[in-house]
């Protein structure tokens, strides 16, 4: 069983199923990642239909602790990326198709 997808396995999942080279199946995988980014620093939400929406929020600084040491501790600022199934991505996943 595979635990996790990772790159190479996308760029060759394109290579054989479009016929591009690997080198252009990478540039492809690339490029479409990097839209999605520089979409997210700039307008904070990506959708993709029938698939879903990646957003990016901002969460607050907030005080945390140290589960083991009991130690607080500040946890700063920052972004994360979200991402919400459309529904027909969660009809396909609880159907099996």
């Amino acid at each position: 069983m595979r635990i996790n997808l990772t790159k190479k396995e996308i760029i060759n999942s394109i290579y054989m199923q479009l016929g591009f080279s690997k080198k252009v199946s990478e540039n492809i995988l690339e490029d479409f990642l990097s839209i999605i980014l520089d979409e997210l620093i700039q307008n904070k939400k990506v959708k993709i239909p029938k698939f879903g929406s990646f957003i990016l929020r901002n969460k607050k600084s907030r005080v945390g602790r140290n589960p083991k040491t009991l130690e607080k501790k500040i946890i700063t600022e920052r972004n994360v990326v979200l991402f919400r199934p459309s529904k027909e991505l969660k009809k396909k996943l609880n159907n099996n198709g």
